[in-house]
């Protein structure tokens, strides 16, 4: 009988396997910086063509993340997890295993720890779960006792040292740490130890959350793109990315605070401040659109297309990726750290090839009403009196 509920077992995780399989979409971002924008610091580069595994090849996909795991745990930032490797890009990846160029930086690590884990549980192999766990214990060891984490870890050089919102760091990570600490099927095989490690850890992130909120001209807006690892206020990234309060990343930690259980009432008044300031910094009736140039090469990049910005009173609420300290201006910014008031006074490099405007606090505005009703009943901060 209990080999026969045994085969039961594996067979029916088979079955689910071959109709479902981890979401590979956290690895999109890296994978176009992978194709689309040279770096000199690949240990290998994509051929033309280059062919890649479909989603639903969950162990090759799974392999392939155990290739570009470093020895510390951690992993490099700007590869494609689904590409089919050569067997010589394979060998230059196994001895490069010892670099330190480990990051959270366009969405990397926590995606690579959640895919393992998913991939246990759906096929079982004990080299998944070990660099799972090889994952975790990176994440606990990279974190600052302020309860943030680093662009980078452990070269924290630089701008790398700061505490990053940018690409889904802080909120990637968190989303990691809260599946464990609420026993997610995947992380079942987290020992009590690391289990009571990842809680506190966890724990710590949320308070540095909270701290890092910008409160500017006497009340609380949203999250700046990096904020300092000792002081905690709004820093500088690379030199177009100046301190400001940034719409785009605070969106994924609104959307992260707002999927804690019984929020305390210190998340429930981040999130409250957050939505507030969301629907104060949308701008109505315009729209940014692509038109088609003859292609222009850069050193990153070539872009065969303009962004500008048009008059459109038909299109949705939209956000500016950034907006100023204290004025809550429209923010742009070029390569040489002179801060710009509109897209058309970007250089063509920088207009094209980085996200100055986002939608994403529309979900956030879009999921409110119902996270409202049920933790903040008395207090809707988009009714319009």
């Amino acid at each position: 009988m209990k080999k026969l509920i045994c085969l039961l077992f594996i067979y029916s995780n088979l079955l689910f396997a071959q109709t479902n399989y981890p979401d590979v979409s956290g690895f999109q971002n890296s994978a176009h910086h992978w194709y689309d924008i040279y770096s000199d610091e690949n240990v290998i580069n994509p051929r033309p063509g280059h062919p890649r595994y479909k989603p639903e090849n969950v162990k090759e996909i799974a392999d392939n993340i155990l290739l570009y795991q470093k020895e510390n745990g951690g992993w490099p930032k700007n590869y494609d997890m689904l590409a089919i490797l050569t067997e010589e890009q394979k060998d230059s990846l196994r001895k490069a295993k010892n670099q330190l160029n480990t990051t959270f930086d366009n969405w990397t690590t926590h995606t690579q720890i959640e895919y393992l884990a998913q991939a246990y549980l759906l096929i079982g192999d004990d080299r998944y779960k070990e660099a799972c766990l090889k994952g975790i214990d990176f994440i606990l060891s990279a974190q600052y006792p302020n309860g943030g984490w680093p662009q980078f870890y452990p070269d924290t050089s630089g701008y790398r040292k700061y505490i990053t919102f940018n690409d889904g760091v802080m909120s990637g990570i968190m989303k990691v740490l809260y599946n464990i600490v609420m026993n997610k099927p995947q992380y079942a095989f987290v020992d009590s130890v690391r289990k009571e490690k990842v809680k506190k850890a966890f724990e710590k992130g949320l308070d540095c959350i909270l701290k890092t909120q910008i409160n500017d001209n006497g009340k609380l807006t949203a999250w700046p793109q990096q904020a300092d690892n000792v002081g905690l206020f709004p820093q500088w990234a690379r030199n177009f990315e100046p301190p400001s309060i940034c719409n785009a990343e605070s969106a994924e930690v609104v959307l992260f605070l707002m999927s804690i259980e019984n929020p305390s009432k210190e998340i429930i008044n981040a999130v409250q401040s957050a939505v507030k300031w969301f629907d104060e910094s949308k701008i109505n009736g315009i729209r940014i659109v692509e038109k088609k140039i003859e292609p222009k090469k850069y050193y990153y990049s070539t872009f065969d297309y303009d962004r500008i910005v048009i008059n459109d009173s038909t299109a949705p609420p939209i956000w500016t990726r950034y907006y100023e300290l204290k004025t809550h201006r429209p923010l742009f910014c070029n390569r040489d750290r002179k801060v710009v008031y509109s897209l058309a006074e970007v250089e063509h490099e920088r207009r094209a090839g980085y996200t100055w405007y986002t939608y994403a606090p529309q979900e956030v505005l879009n999921k409110y009403p119902e996270w409202q009703k049920k933790y903040a009943p008395n207090e809707n901060v988009l009714n319009k009196k």
